[in-house]
C-alpha cells in the first residue's frame, strides 16, 4: 500500500526520493504515527516534502489517494504486555468470592507444603496449584481471602497473609516542610522544658541583678539553653498498605525530628517482631534486635507507633505469622513487651477512624494498647499528646 502511495506521489510530479521513503518507513516502524491518519499525514509530509512550495501539491495527492480512509491498516497500536497480563487475571463476582474458603493457618501451611512437593510445572487461572491469575491460595495475580503470594506483584486485594519475594522499602524523607506546620503545633503539646548542658546562653535577668549588686560593674551571667527534654522512641511502619500514606507520614516524621531533640526512630513492617531497622535499603544487613533497643533506651522514653495496623490477624497472634519470615514469637508478644517497658505509649493510625471497627487486626492491636490508638490527624495528634503526658 505504501509503495503505491510513493508511486502516486511520483506521478503527481512531487520530487520524492527512495531515501526519503525509507526514512518514512523507519519512522513508522518506531511507532511515530501510531494508528492515526492525521499523525501519518504530518509524518509523511515531514519525511517526503523538503520544499514548502510543494505542500499544496502534496496535500492534493494525499487527499486523492487516501480519500475515505480513517486509519492506516497494519499500523494498529500495540497493546502493552502488562495490560494483556491483567486481562488474564480471573475476575470473580462478589458471590464467587464469598464461596472461597479461608483455610486457616495450619491447613494453609500444610497444603502449601503438599503443593510444592507435587507440582511439576507452571499453572495459570486455576484454583489448586501455585500459579497466576486464579483463585488458588498460592501464587499471585488472582484472588483468595487468605493466601500466600509467591513472586509477582500484588493484584491489589491485600489479602495475602505471607509474601515470598524480595521486597524493597524506601526511607521516609525527614526534610519535608509543606503541610508540617499544624503537625508541629500539635506535637508541641508533648513538652517538658529544662536547662541542661553547658552554660552557653546569656542570662539577661541574672546579668542585670549581678551588675546592680556589683555597683555598676558589668557582671555577665550565662546559663544552659532551654530544651524540650522529652525523649521519644518512634516506630514507623513502611511498605505494603502504608505506601498509600507516604506523604502524610513523611510530614509527621519531618515535624517530629524538628520538635524533639531526643528522638530515636526505627522501621518495622506491619507488626513489630524480634528486630527492627533504621535504613530500608539495608534492612536485611543492618538489623537491631528489639531486646537491644529496649535495653538501650530507658523507660523514660515515650513510645509512639505509626502504622495503619492493617494486616492479617495471623501476623499478630500466630508464631510464624510474619508475612516475610518465620518468626518464633507472635507480634502480640513483642507489643506487650514494649508496652511493659514503656508505659507512656500511643499508636498513630493514618487510616480513617470510622473504618477501624471493620478490620480485625486493628481491633486486636487497639485491645493490646488499651485503646491508645489515635488517628493521624491534627485532632488525633492532640489527643495522643495528652495521653502521653499523663
Amino acid at each position: 500500500m505504501l509503495i503505491d502511495f510513493f508511486l502516486h506521489l511520483k506521478a503527481a510530479r512531487l520530487p520524492v526520493s527512495t531515501r526519503e521513503f525509507l526514512t518514512l518507513l523507519e519512522a513508522l516502524q518506531q511507532g511515530l504515527a501510531s494508528h492515526s491518519m492525521d499523525n501519518f499525514y504530518v509524518l509523511s509530509r515531514t519525511c517526503l516534502v523538503k520544499d514548502e512550495t510543494n505542500y499544496d501539491k502534496f496535500d492534493q495527492a494525499f487527499g486523492t489517494y487516501f480519500q475515505g480512509i480513517t486509519e492506516l491498516p497494519g499500523l494498529e497500536q500495540e497493546i502493552p504486555e502488562e495490560w494483556l497480563r491483567k486481562m488474564m487475571q480471573k475476575h470473580l463476582t462478589p458471590e464467587e468470592k464469598a464461596k472461597l474458603e479461608a483455610l486457616g493457618w495450619d491447613k494453609l501451611m500444610e497444603q502449601l507444603k503438599q503443593r510444592l512437593a507435587e507440582q511439576k510445572g507452571r499453572h495459570e487461572g486455576g484454583n489448586k496449584w501455585v500459579g497466576t491469575g486464579g483463585s488458588s491460595p498460592f501464587g499471585n495475580g488472582g484472588y483468595h481471602p487468605e493466601g500466600i503470594r509467591i513472586g509477582g506483584e500484588s493484584a491489589g486485594n491485600r489479602t495475602a497473609i505471607k509474601v515470598w519475594e524480595n521486597r524493597e522499602f524506601r526511607n521516609l524523607d525527614d526534610s519535608v516542610e509543606l503541610g508540617t506546620r499544624n503537625i508541629k503545633v500539635a506535637l508541641r503539646r508533648l513538652r517538658s522544658f529544662a536547662r541542661e548542658g553547658a552554660a552557653e546562653e546569656l542570662d539577661l535577668d541574672g546579668t542585670i541583678r549581678g551588675t546592680a549588686k556589683n555597683a555598676g560593674w558589668l557582671d555577665l551571667k550565662m546559663r544552659p539553653e532551654r530544651h524540650n527534654k522529652v525523649k521519644v522512641l518512634l516506630f514507623l511502619d513502611v511498605g505494603g498498605s502504608m505506601d498509600d500514606h507516604i506523604q502524610l507520614c513523611q510530614e509527621m516524621f519531618s515535624a517530629a525530628k524538628t520538635e524533639f531533640k531526643h528522638l530515636e526512630y526505627f522501621y518495622f513492617h506491619n507488626c513489630v517482631y524480634d528486630f527492627v531497622w533504621k535504613d530500608n535499603h539495608r534492612r536485611k544487613a543492618e538489623r537491631f534486635p528489639l531486646h537491644d533497643v529496649m535495653h538501650k533506651y530507658g523507660e523514660d522514653y515515650k513510645l509512639i507507633f505509626v502504622g495503619d495496623a492493617t494486616m492479617s490477624p495471623y501476623e499478630i497472634v500466630q508464631p510464624g505469622g510474619c508475612i516475610e519470615y518465620m518468626n518464633e514469637e507472635p507480634g502480640a508478644v513483642w507489643l506487650t513487651r514494649l508496652l511493659e517497658q514503656y508505659p507512656h505509649a500511643a499508636w498513630l493510625n493514618p487510616e480513617a477512624e470510622h473504618s477501624w471497627d471493620y478490620r480485625k487486626s486493628i481491633q486486636i492491636i487497639r485491645t493490646i494498647l488499651g485503646n491508645r490508638m489515635f488517628p493521624l490527624t491534627i485532632e488525633g495528634l492532640e489527643r495522643a499528646m495528652r495521653q502521653l503526658n499523663k
